[in-house]
């Protein structure tokens, strides 16, 4: 836990760059690979929380539960009995070196003990490895190199936030006007303002396959409200080529439908479950070409829909910031948060020096996609409480990552 402050009354840009500075440091390796920043000074009698976790320890889903663990549903002011801390003994260099031999020794066992439960599971042995043997084949495809673009490139250690705020019930009243999923949406948004940033740029458009990687959790009813990292992905090529909404919905929806159908979030996760026996050179490969196909990240992950209070001061705002991987100038994170959809942009600033108009972009691609639903945008925002309230930059770190 982290104590800080700025020079009151602190505005929210002076938050933005206070976070993005937060989220440029490397954890502790010496330390949990988790803290938070509580914020002071902001104008407003507001206060704010940044949390930064290891994507080791939890995944968007995770996160959210753990927002809800932080704060409670109703504003009553309690500070319970803190519960006696006893830590763990480290453990010495010999015992670091038998787990690590143990470990290798039992790998060939656990590997059949999981064949054998996965053969006891599936109807039909034969082709369900042939239908996972084609789910590899098929990502294997996808290993290439992503197209060079405008957002991408050598990163530097330097990061820039931003972030933008929807009403939730605008979002799926176009989702209904278009009888797709609100992800389709979020995609055709995206598509949108990355394409106008392109133009802005001056790139030809019919030379980019520019591709996102959107996680999708593939969390079982039995691990609901459990810790761990349990995220797949799916890799989404966006239709910038499309000018009108309609045809970049339409074939972000049938691309979405076929990666259901073809089950590619199971390939990546088998291959996450293979990297768990591998050797960690190969892993260390592995984990260095993990965004190569890509050229940035968009995800979404759905909070809770009411509110969240810290003794007696109501949450407003729930920024998700995903952490930039290797040539990656910008990703691109959502939480949706008591009627509210909450946008989080974590930036290189040395490849995306105009954040403020990518964002800019975004809420403008949106009222484009809402104009072909025939949805009049209400963007309404619930009335500011009159007592002190809370703005949290919880971070959902849904990609693998090292910082």
């Amino acid at each position: 836990m982290r104590h800080t402050s700025l020079p009151y009354p602190g505005s929210d840009e002076q938050l933005k760059r206070l976070s993005a500075r937060i989220m440029a440091q490397p954890l502790d390796r010496t330390r949990p690979l988790w803290e938070t920043w509580v914020v002071e000074g902001l104008e407003g009698d507001r206060f704010a929380l940044i949390t930064k976790i290891h994507h080791c320890m939890i995944d968007g889903s995770s996160g959210v539960d753990i927002a809800q663990i932080q704060m409670s549903m109703t504003p009553d002011r309690e500070i319970p009995e803190v519960p006696r801390y006893v830590p763990r003994p480290a453990p010495t260099r010999g015992e670091l070196l038998r787990d690590a031999i143990m470990r290798r020794i039992t790998m060939p066992l656990k590997a059949l003990q999981g064949f054998s439960s996965f053969a006891n599971e599936t109807a039909d042995l034969s082709a369900d490895i042939g239908a996972r043997l084609k789910i590899l084949w098929n990502l294997a495809g996808m290993a290439s190199k992503a197209d060079k673009t405008p957002l991408n490139g050598r990163l530097s250690p330097h990061r820039s936030f931003d972030w933008l705020e929807m009403s939730l019930a605008d979002v799926k009243a176009v989702r209904k006007g278009l009888n797709c999923s609100v992800n389709d949406i979020v995609l055709t948004v995206v598509t949108g303002a990355v394409r106008e940033f392109f133009l802005r740029r001056g790139v030809n458009l019919s030379d980019i396959d520019f591709r996102v990687s959107t996680p999708v959790s593939v969390r079982k009813e039995d691990e609901e409200g459990k810790l761990g990292n349990r995220v797949s992905t799916w890799i989404i090529s966006l239709p910038l080529e499309c000018e009108d909404p309609r045809d970049q919905l339409e074939a972000i929806h049938d691309t979405t439908q076929e990666l259901k159908h073809s089950n590619q979030a199971l390939g990546v996760e088998m291959i996450m479950a293979i990297a768990e026996y591998a050797p960690s050179s190969l892993l260390s490969l592995g984990a260095q070409s993990i965004s190569g196909p890509i050229n940035t990240i968009v995800t979404n992950v759905p909070g809770p829909q009411f509110p969240l209070y810290l003794q007696g001061a109501e949450l407003e705002a729930l920024y998700p910031q995903v952490p930039l991987l290797e040539n990656l100038g910008l990703g691109i994170a959502l939480m949706s948060y008591n009627g509210r959809i909450c946008w989080g942009f974590n930036a290189d600033p040395d490849i995306v020096p105009d954040l403020e108009a990518f964002v800019r972009l975004i809420g403008e691609s949106f009222v484009r996609v809402a104009d072909v639903a025939g949805v009049s945008l209400t963007d309404g925002k619930p009335d500011k409480p009159d007592h002190a309230t809370l703005t949290n930059l919880k971070v959902v770190k849904d990609v693998a990552q090292d910082t």
